[in-house]
């Protein structure tokens, strides 16, 4: 979910780039959502020896540092629309570009949560059924939030969180850099924000992720995904235009 370069980078062609935003978004949905619709809980109702929330969290903070490991030489590494826009609004990624990465960050996070429901539907009977019946780990506001927060309170939660995600990417990958390796300032700040936003909207923090979930769980969810599309999307680019402020200062 970042970019491993300073300004707009020459980078490979944009067949490569594609392939690799749509890798990592597979990569970072199947393990996410994995983890999150399997084994939280498992092995029994009562999560007795279930990662839990804390495990989800830090399971995206670590396929975020892989992710980006692996594929940001290639493509940059953003797997999420949400850093894509904030990039680009900040000059740090192509205007022309955005539209393709996007499109691969959708497939990949959709193909990631489809091999997901076809491994559930191989488990014991009646797993994928309740897999979609909970909801797919999917992301929601009103009766659908975890807690049942409101559209305003999830509306600031994913706006504030990804805007301070972007800025934290925008940051470590800037000419200043990080005296720490950007994937695991980005890997940690995740399992931070996931902690403290998973009780309000289940932290989509990424339009392609939420969308990748909700277009399985059924229409309930699917009609709500439009505020995780706008409001990280939203939190992205006022992360670019700050970034980009402060660049023309200097």
């Amino acid at each position: 979910m970042t970019t491993m370069t300073h300004d707009i980078p020459a980078v490979p062609g944009i067949t490569a780039c594609i392939a690799a935003e749509a890798a990592g978004t597979f990569l970072l949905v199947f393990a996410l959502v994995g983890a999150a619709s399997y084994t939280a809980v498992f092995p029994d109702e009562h999560g007795t020896l279930g990662i839990g929330l804390l495990g989800v969290a830090v399971t995206l903070g670590l396929v975020v540092m892989i992710g980006a490991s692996a594929f940001g030489p290639v493509s940059g590494g953003h797997f999420n629309p949400a850093v894509t826009i904030a990039l680009a609004v900040a000059g740090r990624h192509r205007w022309a570009d955005v539209g393709a990465y996007v499109l691969a960050q959708f497939v990949g996070g959709t193909l990631g949560a489809a091999v997901l429901l076809l491994l559930a539907g191989q488990g014991s009977r009646g797993f994928l059924a309740a897999t979609l019946d909970g909801g797919f780990a999917s992301n929601g506001y009103g009766s659908q939030s975890p807690a049942g927060f409101t559209l305003l309170g999830v509306a600031i939660a994913e706006t504030v969180g990804t805007a301070l995600f972007a800025t934290v990417i925008l940051r470590v990958t800037g000419p200043r850099g990080s005296a720490v390796p950007a994937p695991v300032v980005i890997g940690a700040t995740l399992t931070i924000l996931l902690l403290t936003l998973i009780p309000i909207s289940n932290a989509s923090l990424n339009p392609a992720r939420s969308f990748a979930t909700a277009v399985f769980a059924g229409p309930e969810w699917l009609a709500q995904w439009w505020a995780f599309l706008v409001f990280p999307v939203l939190g992205g680019a006022i992360a670019g235009a700050a970034a980009r402020v402060r660049a023309t200062e200097r």
